[in-house]
């Protein structure tokens, strides 16, 4: 019983200390049931190149942010529901080696890990946490997800038209296909409900695939709230640490949660 107290409370401070690095932008994490598994950067790969984040690993959500003041401090806090992740394995890329895709219904983008054994300790701890949350909650794991957006720079032209950017012709990118393309050929706007109730840009390839099949891409949007449009955040040069949490009488490859 003294153990259970002290890991509660120790749980909590921690938790606590998630909260208030985000600031008062940040929301309220702390639940009676919620624990924190582990936290560390990974390299997230943006539209022009990749960048460290840091991400918190809890038995039912998955939070990440931004980092300034030499990693003490977050901002720009995302919230994702460990029901609606499904996780990739995938080689290493040119630009980032021990990478993996998280898809999500609104956003789905591909991290990078400093080593092979944190990436696997990251997919596995995120995808026993997801099983375990799946099966406390009794539901099936979600299907509709965002596509993965195309870097800037994998692309000097348009993907649709063929024509090259230019200054005056700036880089957009279709939110069903996730294709670099310009002004000219996103000037269309279509509903893609698992990512927001309000139109969103798209080319104009998927704009008559949407139309043929009904503008809300064939779901129903009546229980969407808060829509996100899919971004990328800005670049920066700071370098990536990676580090799981461990309590203290788990081995650091382990979890601290206790069952």
């Amino acid at each position: 019983m003294v153990d259970q107290l002290a890991f509660t409370q120790e749980n909590r401070e921690r938790i606590q200390a998630v909260e208030n690095s985000f600031g008062p932008s940040g929301k309220s994490l702390f639940r009676p049931d919620r624990v924190l598994i582990g936290e560390g950067w990974l390299m997230k790969l943006s539209r022009r190149r990749p960048q460290p984040k840091v991400f918190f690993l809890f038995n039912d959500i998955l939070v990440y942010g931004s980092i300034i003041l030499n990693g003490r401090w977050h901002k720009n806090q995302h919230v994702i529901s460990l029901e609606d992740i499904q996780l990739e394995d995938l080689e290493d890329g040119v630009h980032m080696e021990n990478q993996w895709l998280i898809r999500t219904p609104r956003k789905s983008f591909y991290v990078a890990a400093a080593s092979a054994e944190e990436k696997r300790a990251w997919m596995e701890h995120i995808e026993d946490c997801r099983f375990k949350q799946l099966q406390h909650a009794g539901c099936q794991p979600g299907c509709a997800f965002a596509t993965t957006w195309i870097p800037d720079r994998a692309s000097a032209i348009c993907m649709r038209c063929l024509k090259p950017f230019r200054v005056n012709k700036r880089r957009h990118h279709c939110r069903r296909c996730g294709f670099v393309i310009c002004n000219a050929c996103s000037k269309n706007r279509a509903v893609i409900c698992h990512i927001s109730t309000k139109p969103v840009r798209v080319c104009q390839l998927c704009h008559l695939s949407l139309h043929d099949h009904g503008d809300s891409d064939g779901r129903n949007c009546s229980d969407e709230s808060d829509p996100v449009m899919p971004e990328y955040e800005a670049t920066t040069d700071d370098e990536a640490d990676i580090r799981l949490l461990s309590h203290p009488r788990l081995p650091i490859n382990k979890p601290y949660v206790q069952d």
